[in-house]
């Protein structure tokens, strides 16, 4: 299946990709933190999957991610920048109706946007994320600070050796990834009682990265909630995934 990549100004000029594949009903897709389109969706078949059912897989490259510009000034990171940056997608392609979908900062990202009025997609898949990810996000920033902080001094066996050797694959940009961390709040959990419409909220049987997903689920009014096999980076590379929000999704009417 053909995959085209284009590039579009966000709300303040900056620069950034979005990768398209397939032809139909437009599902809004957001990758995880310090990954990519290609990564979490593009490389393991689940774009192709939900293609093939009949939708436009629209996948956005968050800034300091992919294929996107990652500017190292403050002021290029406003609080809650990525929200605004998928809504910056959504109004340059007109979308009035569609789905969206994202996988741990993607999901929380959706989550934020949703909750605080900014998207209102049609339905809303939720991967890789729990109620601690979005209420105590400073904790896991937190983390990721020490990683970029201390990154080539972390000896193998720490717990952040794992994710600055992603970083360093992914070839991260440090000084704008630092910036990126701190323009994201935490979530006041009562605002999820404004994401009303049908959400499937899927997360690995093994992954607690991000707390509880079954939690995040009872608090959504009209959400699903399903385990595919993984721990939070493994899920994304297995063929499970990707089934279970094209299954759910279903074919477009």
């Amino acid at each position: 299946m053909t995959l085209t990549t284009d590039h579009f100004e966000s709300f303040d000029g900056t620069r950034l990709a979005l990768h398209r594949m397939g032809e139909g009903r437009p599902i809004v897709l957001l990758h995880g933190l310090f990954s990519s389109a290609q990564m979490n969706w593009i490389r393991f078949g689940h774009a192709e999957r939900i293609a093939g059912q009949g939708y436009e897989v629209l996948m956005l490259d968050f800034r300091v991610h992919g294929d996107s510009a990652a500017p190292r000034e403050a002021e290029a990171y406003p609080d809650n920048v990525l929200v605004r940056d998928a809504a910056a997608l959504v109004d340059q392609l007109g979308l009035t109706d569609y789905d969206l979908g994202g996988f741990s900062l993607g999901a929380r990202t959706s989550l934020h946007a949703v909750a605080h009025g900014v998207l209102e997609p049609a339905r809303l898949i939720v991967g890789g994320m729990g109620t601690a990810g979005l209420g105590e996000w400073a904790k896991r920033a937190a983390f990721f600070r020490r990683v970029i902080d201390e990154f080539d001094a972390i000896p193998k066996g720490d717990p952040a050796y794992f994710s600055m050797q992603f970083l360093k694959s992914q070839g991260t940009d440090r000084v704008a990834a630092r910036h990126l961390l701190g323009s994201m709040p935490d979530l006041d959990l009562a605002l999820l009682e404004r994401v009303t419409m049908p959400t499937l909220v899927v997360c690995g049987d093994e992954d607690r990265d991000n707390g509880s997903a079954e939690e995040l689920a009872n608090l959504l009014p009209n959400a699903d909630f399903m385990e595919v096999p993984g721990t939070h980076m493994g899920s994304v590379t297995k063929p499970d995934l990707g089934r279970a929000m094209a299954d759910w999704l279903g074919s477009p009417a």
